[in-house]
């Protein structure tokens, strides 16, 4: 079974091919960033309309990187939400018309539930049960998971996600967008311990978390250094990224730590944009060395948004005889929680 997997929910274009017996086949990623990088951000428009014209392109390419023809797909994944309504639209409507025309099965899948398998493309893929950690600059969840669809909130961000309050800080310090990348490089020549920002909601119980009160704790400390220096040296700048990264890094593990303690279980994947940052894997991998547990995570190259996750989703569902009829539906808020169980 080959399933083609298509990923338009923001600024990324991707389309993959998974293979039942191979694997991953072919994965073709377009990235919009220097697209976006003049306004600071996505602009959802300009993301739609560059989905239309590279998808196209990429769909050629991917098939001729697994040197198939379409006769030889069993059947279609595509991001139907959560995202830029337009943007999934565009996927949506691409990929429903070619499983029309191809004759094979189409199927919607949730952009987290991507994310969260996205691991089980290693070689050393996680076993069910785990603790979830999903962190990226839309969402920051931690999920108990004990099977495809089968998925229970644990704690989620009553605000700016991880990613986002990364992404919002590096522009108060005047880092190119996107900024998450390029602060965590700045916090490598960071002082330790020159600022220490707090670490929001891990001060009382639960498994929620809070990240708009450090983009604001890093803007008052920025105009103190300013006030009391006259400017932002480099030095300074590096020195808060530092600070802010720490912050972020350790709330993430206190709350991972509390999950797994939880639940009694040993082992925890994390996956989503941020999962890329080096500190935050190093922290979790030391906390999962303390527990004597096991924590897995995606290549760098399936941690930001790509259609390699998709094209496994979608495989594992539509093998079970999961599809969708025609009509064109996308979701641009979507709970994980409503998926079924495969």
């Amino acid at each position: 079974m080959r399933i083609l997997g298509i990923e338009t929910s923001c600024d990324e274009t991707g389309v993959a091919i998974y293979d039942e017996e191979k694997g991953l086949i072919a994965n073709q990623l377009h990235t919009q960033i220097a697209l976006h990088a003049d306004y600071g951000g996505v602009v959802p428009e300009l993301a739609s309309r560059d989905h239309i014209r590279k998808l196209a392109p990429l769909l050629q390419a991917a098939l001729q990187e697994a040197n198939l023809t379409a006769k030889d797909i069993d059947g279609v994944a595509y991001t139907c939400g959560p995202g830029l309504v337009g943007a999934l639209l565009v996927g949506s409507t691409v990929a429903r018309s070619l499983a029309y025309a191809w004759n094979v099965p189409a199927i919607g899948i949730h952009h987290m539930e991507g994310h969260l398998l996205a691991p089980m493309l290693e070689e050393n893929p996680p076993h069910f049960p785990f603790v979830a950690l999903l962190v990226s600059g839309g969402h920051t969840q931690l999920v108990r998971v004990d099977g495809v669809g089968r998925y229970e909130l644990l704690g989620e961000s009553i605000d700016d996600a991880a990613g986002e309050a990364f992404d919002k800080t590096a522009k108060l310090l005047g880092l190119d967008y996107p900024g998450g990348a390029a602060l965590a490089r700045l916090a490598l020549n960071g002082t330790p311990n020159r600022f220490v920002f707090p670490r929001p909601m891990t001060d009382r119980p639960g498994l929620d978390f809070s990240f708009s009160g450090l983009k604001t704790f890093a803007a008052n400390t920025l105009h103190q250094v300013m006030k009391e220096e006259g400017e932002l040296a480099e030095q300074s700048k590096a020195d808060i990224a530092y600070a802010f990264q720490e912050a972020v890094v350790d709330t993430l593990a206190i709350k991972c730590k509390r999950a797994l303690k939880q639940t009694g279980l040993k082992r925890l994947v994390i996956a989503g944009g941020v999962s890329a940052n080096k500190q935050l894997r190093q922290t979790l991998a030391e906390l999962m060395q303390q527990l004597g547990g096991q924590v897995f995570y995606p290549q760098p190259q399936f941690c930001t948004d790509n259609g390699a996750m998709i094209a496994y989703a979608g495989f594992l569902r539509l093998k079970q005889g999961q599809q969708q009829d025609l009509a064109i539906e996308v979701r641009p808020r979507w709970a994980m929680t409503e998926l079924t169980a495969v």
